[in-house]
């Protein structure tokens, strides 16, 4: 059955719409499993669960039939969330008969449900004249088949293909995880690789004749190409290679490819995605055929698809325009992409590949530009110019809002608009709680463009300066002197306050281009100062340069990532200290730089104690320890809602750390993104952090809820909630915290599905 199942998926894969698909699945599902019926119920937005395609049933039946959740077996099945399989199904509690179906006849069935991240998307039915058990082979593939049709399905709701219900389902909500914070309201721009046949956006052809001309004038050109390729190789192939160019050009006459081409744009299709729909078509054909020479002939469409595809492509982007409020999107956005659009009109980014640390979402923090990663199930290439809502805090995007949903996010977005403007006022005035207790706020940074807005911000320091950054930026390994005046620029920008510089922290979900590092588990592999401690030479020319760079202004901290031993600690101090020594003995007069390491792994918190009589000061990277405390990946958007900042495993961890690290009277900070989280910073503050290091653009509602609170307040908050068992009922009483403390406008509202 796995190769009927291979078949089936591509069959569906290629279908040009929802009907189709459906349709496919049926006919083939009944054939594989020598059924005499197979049925699709899909679910509607009033809850229903209606017929929608069947092979065996009565086809007049097919969008009447309609059953709620526990209505009939279909009902219970949606109900169960689980198969049901009978072998005298009409004797069952829950049968029911509808006469327009004409099932009576049947008596085994075989129903699984369709499930899309934990929602009940519709019911996948087999069903039987004869009395059958189904068998376990049997019931496997069904419900493979349906974890196959449920990504169809989620396709079809955001791009609309729904409306063949009847029913206007058209909203539809996608998960990844946030990449910067914000909300932004507007008009999807799909941007692409060139010449992906893969990655072409729809777009409806609004003048038939005209794209008609356009696609066949691009068709000329890759013909004078070939042609013109053909007689500059003759000399240099033999006939039967010559004999490729004949067959290229025979794909491309009006008979062909062109034709069918042609057909599409008559039918409402732009040609670039007209071209790539019926080159994809042709190359599956192609590949499921058991003939090794025709399957190899796939390549040759592919490439001759590209060609043609990249003189649509060359012509239409001359002729873009951005909309005002401008939500770009793609397979996988890079920083040259965001340049491309004029800055006044970058609302907001979704990237479908990339995680919270890409180059992109680094840029975009540096921006503000609300931005969501990693929204792996949003069919991209079908987004151009619909409407959108991006929300960067949730890691949500949302295609065609409804009114309803479109007021709750618009209320959200002015609401941010009104409270920056009402924090600006916080920035000369101390962070302190309302008894006098005073904590320092330090910010993250990474790009130059992060230091103006910290200093704009009030910012006392810097906690984490990402020194990777200037890595991830270029095509190679900078230089030391160029590493120099890079952190030259930090030192100088915060002096005479602190600032913290991690050594270069590449590998999990942070490669460069030019050092890649290739692993199945890479955040469980070669990653931090492992990588660095293997490469000495890169280790110690970044030590030189951050040591050079402080010379004169003393306001260097070194921050070691990752570590996991007091050996990894020690053998980085001796690095250090070598670095230190041999700049003195060239004449610099630089001073030792106090040096502290990340608490970002389990095994580094049972072992503070140790390290804490090792180091100057701890700082704890809460995104990784949270990670790895839950073992959740937290790029990863089918376990974003597995990701609990506040499950209590996180806060013992947290409140053990900074009570081991002051036993040995050393600093403890945190820098990761719970440091600036408003409900959180009153925990980690009545823990006892000396300092809370944060995004720039959360400091100021950090400061403003801190100055809301007394300290007694914020320990007898500590104290209810390290009894609490839930996550969400933590996050629910630190809410309620920030409203009895009247800042209720630092608790964004809930998303509305």
């Amino acid at each position: 059955m796995l190769n009927s199942l291979r078949s089936i998926v591509q069959e569906v894969n290629a279908a040009r719409d929802m009907k189709t698909a459906l349709a496919i699945i049926v006919t083939r599902v009944k054939q594989a499993m020598g059924t005499q019926v197979c049925s699709v119920y899909l679910g509607n937005p009033k809850g229903d669960y209606v017929l929608m395609a069947t092979d065996g049933l009565n086809a007049d039946a097919v969008g009447k039939v309609r059953l709620r959740p526990g209505e009939g077996l279909v009902g219970r099945v949606v109900m169960r969330e689980e198969p049901v399989n009978l072998e005298h199904a009409e004797t069952h509690p829950s049968y029911q008969y509808f006469p327009e179906t004409g099932e009576e006849r049947f008596a085994s069935f075989l129903g699984v449900p369709i499930i899309h991240h934990r929602k009940v998307l519709g019911v996948l039915v087999v069903q039987q004249v004869e009395q059958r058990r189904f068998d376990e082979g049997d019931e496997a593939f069904l419900v493979t088949m349906s974890a196959q049709l449920a990504g169809v399905i989620a396709h079809a709701e955001a791009t609309g293909a729904m409306d063949i219900m009847g029913d206007k389902a058209t909203q539809a909500k996608f998960i990844g995880v946030s990449g910067a914070p914000g909300i932004a309201i507007g008009e999807a721009v799909v941007i692409t690789p060139p010449a992906d046949l893969r990655s072409v956006p729809y777009k409806a052809c609004t003048d038939v004749d005209a794209e008609l001309a356009f696609f066949q004038q691009c068709l000329m050109a890759v013909r004078e190409d070939i042609k013109s390729l053909g007689e500059q190789l003759r000399s240099r192939i033999n006939r039967e290679e010559q004999a490729l160019f004949d067959a290229y050009l025979a794909m491309l006459d009006d008979a062909s490819l062109g034709s069918e081409v042609s057909e599409r744009i008559r039918r409402g299709t732009n040609a670039s995605y007209a071209w790539s729909e019926v080159i994809l078509e042709h190359e599956n054909t192609f590949n499921s055929m058991n003939d090794p020479y025709l399957r190899e002939r796939a390549t040759d469409l592919r490439d001759l698809g590209r060609r043609v595809l990249a003189y649509l492509q060359e012509s239409n982007q001359k002729c873009r325009v951005y909309p005002d409020k401008t939500i770009l999107i793609g397979e996988e956005l890079t920083a040259s992409m965001l340049g491309e659009i004029p800055k006044e009109k970058l609302a907001g980014l979704v990237s479908v590949l990339g995680s919270s640390n890409s180059h992109v979402a680094i840029l975009a923090r540096a921006m503000d530009i609300p931005t969501v990663m990693g929204a792996v199930d949003l069919p991209y290439t079908q987004m151009d110019q619909r409407s959108v809502i991006v929300d960067g805090y949730k890691g949500t995007v949302y295609s065609d809002p409804g009114p309803q949903l479109r007021k709750h996010y618009k209320a959200i977005f002015l609401e941010e608009q009104e409270l920056v403007k009402g924090l600006e006022a916080l920035k000369d005035l101390p962070c302190e709680t309302l008894d006098h207790y005073r904590l320092p706020l330090w910010v993250n940074t990474g790009l130059m463009t992060d230091v103006v807005r910290s200093l704009e911000r009030g910012a006392e320091g810097v906690g984490l300066y990402r020194t990777e950054v200037p890595f991830l930026l270029r095509d190679r390994f900078p230089s030391e002197e160029e590493q120099r005046a890079i952190y030259r620029e930090q030192l100088e920008a915060f002096a005479p306050h602190t600032v913290t510089m991690r050594t270069l922290d590449i590998g999990g979900d942070k490669a460069l281009p030019y050092f890649p590092i290739e692993e199945d588990n890479p955040f469980l592999g070669w990653r931090g100062i492992r990588v660095t401690l293997d490469h000495p030479e890169i280790f110690l020319a970044q030590l030189r340069a951050m040591i050079k760079a402080s010379e004169g202004l003393d306001n260097l901290r070194i921050l070691l990532p990752m570590i996991t031993s007091v050996a990894e600690l020690e053998s980085s101090k001796l690095l250090i200290h070598r670095v230190f020594n041999e700049l003195l003995e060239e004449g610099f007069k630089v001073k030792m730089p106090h040096i502290g390491v990340m608490i970002e792994v389990p095994a580094a918190v049972y072992q503070v104690r140790e390290l804490s009589t090792r180091v100057d000061f701890l700082s704890v990277g809460s995104n990784d320890l949270t990670q790895y405390l839950l073992a959740v990946d937290r790029n990863n958007a089918r376990v974003a809602d597995l990701y609990q900042a506040f499950h209590p495993a996180v806060l013992r961890a947290l409140q053990h750390i900074v009570t081991e690290g002051h036993a040995e009277r050393v600093s403890v900070g945190i820098c990761g993104e719970l440091a600036g989280d408003p409900g959180a910073a009153i925990l980690l503050m009545a823990m006892g952090y000396d300092v809370l290091s944060m995004n720039a653009t959360n400091l100021p509602k950090v400061k403003s809820v801190i100055r809301s609170i007394t300290l007694k307040q914020a320990k007898a908050l500590l104290a209810e909630v390290m009894t609490m068992v839930n996550a969400e009922q933590i996050r629910q009483r630190l809410d309620q915290a920030l409203k009895e403390a009247g800042v209720t406008r630092l608790i964004r509202p809930a998303a509305q599905d």
